[in-house]
């Protein structure tokens, strides 16, 4: 892989250990090299951002699984720091923008790793959607103003489920133009934004254990219904599914990121150890504190229906908008790291339009093209919630099953090189200290790793109807995640043949050299 941008003239910067990195890898220094250890936290964990999962996810969780969802969380999160383990040794080895599609190709071979990396910013185009569409959960409780579109604000109504995607396209503007921007204005935002949101979800921790209407133990009661403990145990799991996804983040953030080597790896676990925990005391703490298990509006209503009932309406509408904040940093980390996978297949020649993708403005740092494909492409995801409110869970559980699915297809290369002996991790980091490894540990973990992997995206993709489909007459909604995925295989199956098509024409289509007679 080489880099195809144009030679720059002017002076080249000094350069620092993380450009010559990225030198040994065939590339320029183009995005700027300018975050800190917090800010690749902050990519990481804004990206998770626990308030806007847990706020547009439990009343679901509680719906189908009843208290004993919570218990969810803990396997998910363990599941998850498996993989975050997988990808923090592949983020000392290899520190470049695109990390699922530079590490899967580096892996095995450049085909396979374009499908995970086409995989991957499919994934993260839709989770831009997702995230955005959040507001609707706590936007009208704070203010009844902000149902800009009808008078029920429920998501799952068609009211509500419009509503959503008018904010949602209000917010993916200005993220949109935040990200082209500045690459400081962006760092400065998610710095300041991913501070309020710990600082939030702390207090309301905290509120909601001191406000308990109950004990711990009623974790351990499950919802009536007709799919078993087992499986609303499966559909619940949605929850911590959706929340604990994006912590590769970090690593998408490695070309401007200061000693990406020794900082990305540990930024990968950090943020989603600090994620998982507060977001398991949050869930928690509103199962502890909710007025009523029983009333049917923990179901619908979720969380923000506990902090306004619980807390009262001035502390509960304060904290709600602590959580605006973190929505609008949440998608603008993820349109972000979308944006750095978009560049980096772009570069790489692996795109349609790649050289305009892939070029990056020298003043901000930011490639702008990609931060417009993808606040362009979200907004008309956005679009399907006008159709009918089951778009608001078929496309967040859609996005779920592609990044599940590009990560596997990370730790399932990784093993195989594993247990042929052909990955090592060695050398030094900026410091001169050992590269992260999992060591003797590497196959057991990378082993369970892709097993839960593989088993969460069967699990989250299942056709279920009464998940899906509950109101009856949308097939196209029960199916809409498998044939979500069956259609972006085919679009890449199809845009890979053609090229390779082109490229053959053209190499047979050229003119030979004439002989030099002498």
């Amino acid at each position: 892989m080489t880099s195809t941008a144009p030679a720059d003239v002017r002076p080249d910067p000094p350069e620092s250990s993380g450009d010559r990195s990225l030198r040994e890898f065939g590339y320029r220094q183009e995005l700027h090299r300018s975050l800190g250890r917090y800010a690749s936290f902050a990519a990481g964990f804004s990206f998770i951002s626990v308030l806007t999962t847990v706020f547009q996810f439990f009343a679901f969780g509680y719906a189908f699984g009843g208290p004993v969802f919570f218990w969810t969380w803990p396997v998910v999160l363990i599941g998850q720091l498996l993989v975050a383990a997988c990808f923090a040794e592949l983020a000392a080895r290899y520190p470049i923008s695109g990390a699922i599609y530079q590490w899967s190709s580096r892996l095995s071979n450049l085909t396979f790793g374009w499908f995970a990396g086409w995989i991957m910013v499919i994934g993260q185009i839709v989770v831009v959607a997702a995230a955005a569409l959040a507001l609707q959960m706590v936007m009208p409780p704070i203010w009844s103003g902000f149902q800009i579109v009808g008078g029920d604000p429920a998501p799952t109504s068609a009211t509500g489920a419009a509503n959503a995607a008018v904010l949602g396209v209000i917010l993916l503007a200005l993220t949109t133009l935040v990200n082209v921007v500045d690459n400081r204005v962006m760092s400065v935002i998610n710095r300041v934004g991913v501070t309020v949101e710990i600082i939030g979800a702390v207090l309301i921790t905290v509120l909601l254990l001191t406000h308990s209407e109950r004990s711990p133990g009623i974790t351990f009661h499950a919802a009536e219904g007709d799919t078993g403990l087992f499986g609303a145990l499966l559909v619940g799991s949605f929850t911590a599914a959706y929340v604990m996804i994006g912590f590769d983040s970090a690593g998408e953030m490695s070309e401007e990121t200061r000693n990406p080597r020794r900082t990305a790896p540990r930024t990968i676990l950090t943020a989603l150890g600090a994620a998982g925990l507060l977001g398991g005391l949050i869930v928690l703490g509103g199962l502890l504190a909710a007025p009523s298990l029983t009333d049917g509006k923990l179901g619908v209503d979720g969380l923000s229906y506990v902090l306004t009932s619980s807390l009262g309406d001035g502390v509960g509408r304060l904290l709600l908008a602590d959580v605006v904040v973190a929505i609008a940093v949440a998608t603008l980390a993820i349109q972000t790291a979308a944006c750095r996978m978009l560049f980096s297949m772009a570069r790489d020649g692996q795109l349609p339009f790649a050289g305009r993708l892939a070029r990056v403005n020298p003043r901000t740092g930011m490639p702008s093209a990609p931060a417009v494909v993808v606040g362009v492409l979200a907004a008309a995801l956005l679009l399907l919630n006008f159709a009918s409110p089951e778009a608001f869970l078929a496309i967040g559980t859609t996005c779920i099953v592609m990044l599940y699915l590009a990560y596997a297809m990370v730790t399932g290369p990784l093993l195989v090189r594993r247990l042929r002996g052909t990955f090592t991790v060695e050398g030094a980091d900026e410091t001169g200290r050992p590269l992260f490894s999992l060591g003797r540990w590497g196959v057991p973990v990378n082993s369970l790793a892709l097993l839960y992997g593989l088993f969460m995206t069967v699990n989250l993709a299942w056709p279920r109807a009464e998940v899906y489909d509950p109101a009856g007459g949308h097939w196209y909604f029960q199916w809409f995640t498998v044939l979500f995925l069956l259609v972006t295989v085919g679009v890449g199956v199809l845009y890979r043949l053609t090229r390779t098509q082109r490229l053959r024409s053209v190499a047979e289509t050229a003119l030979p050299l004439p002989e030099t007679t002498h």
